[in-house]
């Protein structure tokens, strides 16, 4: 069963309580998820107001108003 789920941030989300600080996946494209892969370099250009549906090589396939 598919889902949209709705990630509004477009960057990882540090946690620094470790030696090295861990990036988890803010925007939810990772393929290494729930840690970032830099995936969300795909999501710099979404618009406020936007909502963004992408296939799983994390290209846009549908761009619509915010509901």
């Amino acid at each position: 069963m598919a889902r949209l789920v709705r990630h509004e941030r477009t960057g990882p989300i540090k946690i620094e309580p470790q030696e090295k600080p861990v990036f988890v996946c803010g925007c939810g494209l990772s393929a290494n998820f729930p840690f970032c892969d830099g995936s969300h370099k795909a999501c710099a250009q979404e618009q406020t107001g936007k909502v963004y549906v992408y296939d799983g090589d994390k290209k846009i396939v549908e761009e619509r108003d915010e509901a």
